[in-house]
Protein backbone atom coordinates (compact mmCIF):
# COMPACT_ATOMS: atom_id res chain seq x y z
CA UNK A 1 0.00 0.00 0.00
CA UNK A 2 1.61 3.46 -1.08
CA UNK A 3 1.00 6.51 1.17
CA UNK A 4 2.07 10.17 0.56
CA UNK A 5 4.37 11.12 3.52
CA UNK A 6 3.81 14.62 1.84
CA UNK A 7 0.10 15.09 3.67
CA UNK A 8 1.09 14.64 7.15
CA UNK A 9 1.38 17.93 8.54
CA UNK A 10 -1.46 18.93 7.12
CA UNK A 11 -3.72 16.07 8.38
CA UNK A 12 -1.75 16.86 11.64
CA UNK A 13 -3.01 20.64 11.53
CA UNK A 14 -6.25 19.74 10.31
CA UNK A 15 -6.78 17.15 13.66
CA UNK A 16 -5.27 19.84 15.23
CA UNK A 17 -8.26 22.41 14.25
CA UNK A 18 -10.36 20.12 15.41
CA UNK A 19 -9.00 19.19 18.75
CA UNK A 20 -9.19 23.31 20.12
CA UNK A 21 -13.05 23.18 20.87
CA UNK A 22 -12.50 20.17 23.04
CA UNK A 23 -10.06 21.17 24.42
CA UNK A 24 -11.51 24.68 25.89
CA UNK A 25 -14.54 23.07 26.94
CA UNK A 26 -12.42 20.38 28.79
CA UNK A 27 -10.66 23.77 30.18
CA UNK A 28 -14.03 25.79 31.11
CA UNK A 29 -15.66 22.80 32.83
CA UNK A 30 -12.64 22.37 34.64
CA UNK A 31 -13.03 25.65 36.11
CA UNK A 32 -9.46 26.98 33.77
CA UNK A 33 -11.46 30.14 32.83
CA UNK A 34 -14.85 31.22 32.72
CA UNK A 35 -16.93 33.87 29.82
CA UNK A 36 -19.26 36.05 31.76
CA UNK A 37 -21.91 37.31 29.29
CA UNK A 38 -23.40 41.02 28.84
CA UNK A 39 -25.38 41.50 31.87
CA UNK A 40 -24.98 38.22 34.06
CA UNK A 41 -23.01 37.21 37.15
CA UNK A 42 -21.85 34.29 38.35
CA UNK A 43 -21.52 32.98 41.69
CA UNK A 44 -18.86 30.62 42.55
CA UNK A 45 -19.96 28.17 45.26
CA UNK A 46 -17.75 25.64 47.10
CA UNK A 47 -18.42 23.17 49.96
CA UNK A 48 -22.10 25.05 50.38
CA UNK A 49 -20.29 28.44 50.89
CA UNK A 50 -20.07 31.50 48.28
CA UNK A 51 -16.56 31.72 46.71
CA UNK A 52 -16.73 34.36 45.01
CA UNK A 53 -18.87 36.24 42.11
CA UNK A 54 -17.39 37.53 38.36
CA UNK A 55 -19.59 40.27 37.28
CA UNK A 56 -17.55 41.79 34.63
CA UNK A 57 -18.11 41.04 31.42
CA UNK A 58 -15.84 39.08 29.17
CA UNK A 59 -12.97 36.56 29.51
CA UNK A 60 -12.27 35.69 32.71
CA UNK A 61 -9.90 33.38 34.96
CA UNK A 62 -11.29 32.19 38.13
CA UNK A 63 -7.69 31.07 39.51
CA UNK A 64 -7.07 34.77 39.56
CA UNK A 65 -9.65 35.77 41.55
CA UNK A 66 -10.69 32.95 43.83
CA UNK A 67 -6.50 31.14 43.87
CA UNK A 68 -6.50 27.18 43.74
CA UNK A 69 -9.74 26.34 45.29
CA UNK A 70 -11.33 27.93 41.86
CA UNK A 71 -9.91 24.48 41.13
CA UNK A 72 -12.27 22.41 43.27
CA UNK A 73 -15.68 23.86 42.57
CA UNK A 74 -15.96 21.37 39.13
CA UNK A 75 -15.85 18.37 41.62
CA UNK A 76 -16.89 19.88 45.07
CA UNK A 77 -18.84 23.14 44.18
CA UNK A 78 -21.58 25.12 42.02
CA UNK A 79 -21.59 27.33 39.24
CA UNK A 80 -24.94 29.79 39.10
CA UNK A 81 -25.31 31.97 36.12
CA UNK A 82 -27.34 34.98 37.31
CA UNK A 83 -29.30 37.40 34.61
CA UNK A 84 -28.64 41.32 36.09
CA UNK A 85 -30.39 42.97 33.22
CA UNK A 86 -33.61 45.09 33.84
CA UNK A 87 -36.99 43.35 33.61
CA UNK A 88 -40.41 44.77 33.33
CA UNK A 89 -43.66 43.27 34.85
CA UNK A 90 -47.51 44.41 34.45
CA UNK A 91 -49.36 43.27 36.90
CA UNK A 92 -53.06 43.38 36.23
CA UNK A 93 -56.82 43.99 37.73
CA UNK A 94 -55.39 44.30 41.56
CA UNK A 95 -58.83 44.46 43.33
CA UNK A 96 -58.73 47.72 45.63
CA UNK A 97 -62.04 49.97 47.30
CA UNK A 98 -62.68 53.09 47.22
CA UNK A 99 -63.44 55.29 50.53
CA UNK A 100 -67.43 55.36 48.82
CA UNK A 101 -67.04 51.63 48.65
CA UNK A 102 -66.24 51.30 45.16
CA UNK A 103 -64.29 47.91 44.04
CA UNK A 104 -62.19 48.87 41.44
CA UNK A 105 -59.52 47.54 39.42
CA UNK A 106 -55.80 48.94 39.44
CA UNK A 107 -53.09 47.80 36.80
CA UNK A 108 -49.49 48.73 37.79
CA UNK A 109 -46.13 48.03 36.06
CA UNK A 110 -43.16 47.93 37.76
CA UNK A 111 -39.35 47.43 36.33
CA UNK A 112 -36.52 45.78 38.42
CA UNK A 113 -32.98 44.75 37.95
CA UNK A 114 -30.84 42.04 40.49
CA UNK A 115 -28.28 44.07 42.20
CA UNK A 116 -26.74 41.41 44.80
CA UNK A 117 -26.64 38.23 43.01
CA UNK A 118 -25.70 36.45 46.08
CA UNK A 119 -29.10 37.54 48.16
CA UNK A 120 -31.01 36.95 44.80
CA UNK A 121 -29.84 33.10 45.21
CA UNK A 122 -30.01 32.36 48.77
CA UNK A 123 -32.12 35.23 50.61
CA UNK A 124 -35.58 34.11 49.11
CA UNK A 125 -36.44 30.58 47.69
CA UNK A 126 -38.59 32.59 45.01
CA UNK A 127 -37.55 36.71 44.73
CA UNK A 128 -39.33 37.11 41.62
CA UNK A 129 -42.68 35.63 42.89
CA UNK A 130 -42.19 37.05 46.58
CA UNK A 131 -40.83 40.62 45.04
CA UNK A 132 -44.60 40.39 42.34
CA UNK A 133 -46.49 39.36 45.76
CA UNK A 134 -44.81 42.30 47.89
CA UNK A 135 -45.68 44.85 44.84
CA UNK A 136 -49.27 43.95 44.62
CA UNK A 137 -50.02 44.06 48.55
CA UNK A 138 -48.20 47.61 48.56
CA UNK A 139 -50.41 48.79 45.91
CA UNK A 140 -53.86 47.59 47.64
CA UNK A 141 -52.55 48.81 51.29
CA UNK A 142 -51.75 52.04 49.67
CA UNK A 143 -54.73 52.87 47.34
CA UNK A 144 -57.42 50.95 49.49
CA UNK A 145 -60.08 53.21 51.02
CA UNK A 146 -58.65 56.16 49.24
CA UNK A 147 -60.97 59.25 48.04
CA UNK A 148 -62.19 58.25 43.88
CA UNK A 149 -60.55 61.86 42.80
CA UNK A 150 -57.27 60.97 44.36
CA UNK A 151 -57.20 57.43 43.08
CA UNK A 152 -57.89 58.49 39.87
CA UNK A 153 -55.64 61.90 39.45
CA UNK A 154 -52.71 61.24 41.65
CA UNK A 155 -51.50 58.07 40.44
CA UNK A 156 -48.24 59.42 40.24
CA UNK A 157 -47.82 60.15 44.33
CA UNK A 158 -48.99 56.85 44.57
CA UNK A 159 -46.88 55.29 42.18
CA UNK A 160 -43.89 56.93 44.71
CA UNK A 161 -45.66 56.00 47.94
CA UNK A 162 -46.01 51.74 46.31
CA UNK A 163 -42.31 52.21 45.24
CA UNK A 164 -40.99 53.51 48.96
CA UNK A 165 -42.88 50.73 50.71
CA UNK A 166 -41.59 47.94 48.08
CA UNK A 167 -37.66 49.20 48.10
CA UNK A 168 -36.24 48.10 51.10
CA UNK A 169 -37.80 44.39 51.38
CA UNK A 170 -36.73 44.07 47.72
CA UNK A 171 -33.19 44.87 48.51
CA UNK A 172 -32.98 42.47 50.58
CA UNK A 173 -33.80 40.34 48.42
CA UNK A 174 -31.05 41.27 46.13
CA UNK A 175 -33.18 43.25 43.34
CA UNK A 176 -32.98 46.87 43.01
CA UNK A 177 -36.40 48.38 42.01
CA UNK A 178 -36.68 50.82 39.39
CA UNK A 179 -39.56 53.11 38.04
CA UNK A 180 -42.97 51.91 40.16
CA UNK A 181 -45.99 53.27 37.65
CA UNK A 182 -49.88 52.92 38.44
CA UNK A 183 -51.15 52.91 34.96
CA UNK A 184 -54.64 52.11 34.87
CA UNK A 185 -57.51 52.33 37.70
CA UNK A 186 -61.16 51.42 36.15
CA UNK A 187 -63.93 50.29 37.56
CA UNK A 188 -64.59 46.80 37.56
CA UNK A 189 -68.36 46.61 38.17
CA UNK A 190 -70.34 46.82 34.71
CA UNK A 191 -73.34 47.98 35.50
CA UNK A 192 -71.79 50.30 37.56
CA UNK A 193 -69.80 51.40 34.37
CA UNK A 194 -72.78 51.92 32.62
CA UNK A 195 -74.70 54.28 35.03
CA UNK A 196 -71.22 56.15 34.84
CA UNK A 197 -71.43 56.50 31.27
CA UNK A 198 -75.05 57.46 30.85
CA UNK A 199 -74.76 60.44 33.78
CA UNK A 200 -71.34 61.54 31.89
CA UNK A 201 -73.69 61.43 28.49
CA UNK A 202 -76.30 63.50 30.21
CA UNK A 203 -74.46 65.87 31.75
CA UNK A 204 -72.13 66.97 28.39
CA UNK A 205 -75.39 67.07 26.73
CA UNK A 206 -76.69 69.25 29.71
CA UNK A 207 -73.49 71.33 29.57
CA UNK A 208 -73.76 71.59 25.43
CA UNK A 209 -76.92 73.25 25.81
CA UNK A 210 -75.96 75.68 28.66
CA UNK A 211 -73.52 76.41 26.18
CA UNK A 212 -75.56 76.37 22.60
CA UNK A 213 -77.93 78.72 24.96
CA UNK A 214 -75.50 80.72 26.07
CA UNK A 215 -74.27 81.46 22.60
CA UNK A 216 -77.57 82.56 21.32
CA UNK A 217 -78.05 85.14 23.81
CA UNK A 218 -74.99 86.55 23.61
CA UNK A 219 -74.85 86.34 19.35
CA UNK A 220 -78.68 88.14 20.66
CA UNK A 221 -77.70 90.89 22.56
CA UNK A 222 -74.20 91.86 20.38
CA UNK A 223 -77.36 92.14 17.47
CA UNK A 224 -79.58 94.24 19.54
CA UNK A 225 -76.88 96.55 20.64
CA UNK A 226 -75.46 97.10 17.04
CA UNK A 227 -78.97 97.70 16.07
CA UNK A 228 -79.77 100.49 18.69
CA UNK A 229 -76.55 101.93 17.80
CA UNK A 230 -76.66 102.08 14.15
CA UNK A 231 -80.33 103.47 14.36
CA UNK A 232 -78.87 106.10 16.71
CA UNK A 233 -76.26 106.86 14.05
CA UNK A 234 -79.00 106.96 11.56
CA UNK A 235 -81.54 109.25 13.50
CA UNK A 236 -78.22 111.68 14.03
CA UNK A 237 -77.37 111.56 10.49
CA UNK A 238 -80.81 112.49 9.15
CA UNK A 239 -81.42 115.36 12.09
CA UNK A 240 -78.21 116.46 10.85
CA UNK A 241 -78.40 116.17 7.00
CA UNK A 242 -81.37 119.46 6.76
CA UNK A 243 -78.56 121.35 8.38
CA UNK A 244 -75.77 120.64 5.92
CA UNK A 245 -77.52 120.47 2.90
CA UNK A 246 -78.83 123.94 3.54
CA UNK A 247 -74.91 125.41 4.13
CA UNK A 248 -73.83 123.63 0.76
CA UNK A 249 -76.60 125.59 -0.50
CA UNK A 250 -76.06 128.69 0.66
CA UNK A 251 -71.95 128.61 -0.08
CA UNK A 252 -73.54 127.95 -3.54
CA UNK A 253 -76.07 130.81 -3.44
CA UNK A 254 -73.39 132.90 -2.48
CA UNK A 255 -70.86 132.18 -4.57
CA UNK A 256 -73.15 131.38 -7.90
CA UNK A 257 -76.81 132.31 -8.19
CA UNK A 258 -76.92 130.53 -10.93
CA UNK A 259 -76.01 127.25 -10.50
CA UNK A 260 -77.78 127.27 -7.31
CA UNK A 261 -80.77 127.82 -9.85
CA UNK A 262 -79.21 125.14 -12.48
CA UNK A 263 -79.24 122.82 -8.99
CA UNK A 264 -82.83 123.22 -7.86
CA UNK A 265 -84.00 122.79 -10.96
CA UNK A 266 -82.35 119.44 -11.29
CA UNK A 267 -84.06 118.61 -7.51
CA UNK A 268 -86.72 119.67 -8.89
CA UNK A 269 -86.96 117.64 -11.91
CA UNK A 270 -85.57 114.58 -9.70
CA UNK A 271 -88.54 114.80 -7.73
CA UNK A 272 -91.10 115.27 -10.03
CA UNK A 273 -89.59 111.50 -12.06
CA UNK A 274 -89.27 109.97 -8.64
CA UNK A 275 -93.27 110.41 -8.33
CA UNK A 276 -94.55 109.01 -11.38
CA UNK A 277 -96.84 112.34 -12.48
CA UNK A 278 -97.58 112.39 -15.83
CA UNK A 279 -95.34 115.00 -17.69
CA UNK A 280 -96.62 116.90 -20.74
CA UNK A 281 -94.13 118.40 -22.97
CA UNK A 282 -95.38 121.77 -24.90
CA UNK A 283 -93.63 123.86 -27.41
CA UNK A 284 -92.67 127.38 -26.43
CA UNK A 285 -95.23 129.38 -27.87
CA UNK A 286 -98.08 127.23 -26.86
CA UNK A 287 -99.97 129.15 -24.58
CA UNK A 288 -103.37 128.43 -26.04
CA UNK A 289 -102.61 124.70 -25.66
CA UNK A 290 -102.12 125.33 -22.10
CA UNK A 291 -105.42 127.56 -21.30
CA UNK A 292 -107.22 124.51 -22.86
Amino acid sequence: MFFDFSFGPIFAFVIGVLYIPILLAIARALGLYAIVREREAQVFTLFGKVLGTLDEPGLRFPLGYFGVKALLVPFFGKLYKVPTCLRQHYLRDQMVNSEEGTPMGVGIWYEMQVSDPVAYLFSNANPEGSLQANVASSTISTLSNLEMDKMLEDRHLLSRRVRAAVSPLSEQWGYALGSVYIRKVAFTDRQMVDNITDKVVKRLVQVTSAMKQDGENRVGLIKSETAYKVSQKMAEAAAARPAIVGEALNAIARQDPEVLNAVMEVMETEQLIASGAQVDVLPVDSEILVQL
